[in-house]
């Protein structure tokens, strides 16, 4: 069964209809969206990144029986070639926060990946996505500093708060994991003036009705 976790970017979308519904983890409860598809939607309650129950999110959809997720991931821009309102599809990531596991009282070592058969149906789909590029996650809530950007931009291309908890919180629980950025402005000192989170909802909304397109478009081809 296909998953969609979705944050900032589905904020202001028009959704599928689904039945919500809470399940009980190990990790927590967790508020799902289900139907044909399951849906996640990560700020739930308005938790900002650094407070999301990642664990139970991720062990809710496998325990509704999830195989396949497509995260949707508000993210900024490292590269200046990568603009604002661009799409894209990460192959790889890298985390400067510590990434929860499942994995608490047992030795287990699992191989992080974004998943390359998924990403490149998301490719197809959406032909003017870029294909490639690397995501790195932050702690958040608050936005980087100029000189970690900086250095981020020497090993990445995008900078998030969730993807990479997520991606590898998948692995372990055996779902394979893709993920569609959408780029909403360009990290702090990219850009002119000063970033705020409520320029970032206002271009989430200004996009509201192309990424209900993208969502029912994935739907429609990987469910």
């Amino acid at each position: 069964m296909l998953g969609i976790v979705g944050g900032t970017s589905l904020l202001f979308s028009e959704l599928p209809e689904l039945e919500k519904r809470q399940v009980h983890t190990p990790f927590g409860n967790a508020e799902l969206l289900c139907g044909d598809i399951v849906m996640l939607m990560r700020h739930q309650q308005g938790l900002p990144p650094h407070r999301i129950n990642y664990r139970a999110n991720m062990a809710a959809l496998a325990i509704e029986g999830v195989d396949r997720i497509v995260a949707f991931g508000s993210s900024g821009s490292l590269n200046r070639e990568i603009m604002p309102g661009s799409l894209v599809i990460p192959t790889d990531y890298v985390s400067m926060t510590d990434i929860p596991s499942i994995h608490d009282h047992a030795i287990e070592h699992v191989l992080p990946v974004l998943s390359e058969v998924l990403s490149d149906k998301l490719a197809s789909l959406i032909p003017e996505a870029r294909h490639g590029g690397v995501y790195i996650q932050t702690k958040g809530p608050r936005f980087e500093t100029v000189a970690e950007i900086r250095a981020f931009s020497r090993v990445a291309d995008l900078v998030g708060m969730t993807i990479a908890s997520e991606a590898t919180l998948a692995a372990e629980l055996g779902m394979d994991f893709a993920a569609l950025c959408t780029v909403d402005n360009y990290a702090n000192g990219l850009a002119d003036g000063v970033l705020t989170f409520d320029e970032i909802l206002e271009i989430s909304r200004s996009y509201r009705h192309r990424t209900a397109e993208l969502v029912n478009t994935i739907i429609k081809k990987m469910a």
